[in-house]
């Protein structure tokens, strides 16, 4: 007798409710006489499987069967399917098989209105490994080494991993860092060579300032032209935007005392304005002085 011939029948009855033994003997490359012993054998350790014979006869499932065995409200299965799905790609283990099996078990059809794609524009070839790694070091409890870059340049970690985070279209590792002796978060697109060892550790529960990106941020007032308003809905809140008769923008915004703002407020180039505050403008000007004098050293060099 077959287990998985069992589960596999019960489960082709949850989808299509009904079905015949001459069906089921041909989807499971059995006889039909196998089908039968396989149907007495549920029925003996209590699923509610029955046959009919007649015109619209077959072998049948009660629909009560699902709401006696699975204690989760029609909202609450939606939920954990669409979480499921969510998370596909990014744990190989769930497969379309695995879904398609709750789904029959739940009742519930495959609404395809969802699909969620975390990848980038610029794929980088090790990215799913590297989080795969990490997603069972954490699952296992296992010490992690991996070279960081950061500001201060590159630098070798050996962190306790306890969660992976994703904030503001950015994957982030929370861990233990054994060498700081301190929690800390790490961008997981500036980690590399990622290598799971064979020393466990005992986790303990994070503080509530570990698990929380925190920066210092300023208000800050920006003026942009009609022809980059398309990122400006894309890149910021829109309660923060307000539009002129002219169909240039103003945004209002909270901007991070982070590096890269800067940088990042050179990508509008001419289309940008900064209105407030000064020491923003200031630090504009001294980037944009920065980067001519290095073109001209360039051309000297020429």
């Amino acid at each position: 007798m077959s287990t998985t011939r069992l589960f596999g029948l019960i489960y082709h009855l949850l989808n299509h409710e009904k079905a015949t033994t001459s069906e089921l003997a041909k989807q499971f490359e059995v006889s039909t006489r196998t089908i039968t012993r396989d149907i007495n054998t549920l029925s003996s350790i209590g699923v509610p499987i029955y046959t009919e014979t007649g015109r619209n006869g077959g072998v049948y499932l009660l629909s009560s069967f699902v709401l006696d065995k699975v204690l989760l409200s029609e909202e609450e299965r939606k939920n954990l399917l669409l979480a499921l799905k969510g998370i596909r790609q990014l744990t190989p283990q769930i497969s379309g098989q695995s879904l398609a099996k709750l789904q029959s078990l739940f009742k519930q059809p495959d609404a395809d209105w969802l699909e969620v794609d975390f990848s980038t524009w610029h794929r980088r070839e090790n990215g799913n490994d590297t989080f795969d790694l990490l997603r069972k070091s954490i699952l296992t409890n296992h010490v992690i080494t991996f070279d960081y870059i950061s500001k201060q340049g590159p630098k070798k970690r050996v962190c306790q991993p306890y969660k992976l985070l994703f904030r503001s279209q950015a994957w982030y590792l929370q861990a233990f860092d054994q060498q700081k002796n301190a929690f800390r978060t790490f961008k997981i697109s500036r980690m590399s060579q990622v290598h799971v060892t064979e020393q466990h550790f005992f986790p303990v529960p994070a503080p509530d300032s570990a698990i929380e990106l925190t920066v210092d941020t300023y208000p800050a007032r920006l003026f942009f032209q009609a022809d980059v308003l398309y990122r400006v809905y894309d890149e910021f809140d829109h309660q923060d935007i307000t539009l002129t008769e002219e169909g240039t923008a103003v945004v209002t915004v909270d901007l991070p005392e982070e590096s890269w703002v800067v940088p990042y407020l050179f990508s509008f180039g001419k289309s940008l304005r900064i209105l407030s505050p000064p020491r923003l403008k200031n630090r504009y000007q001294e980037e944009v002085a920065a980067i001519y004098a290095n073109l001209s050293k360039n051309e000297g060099a020429n």
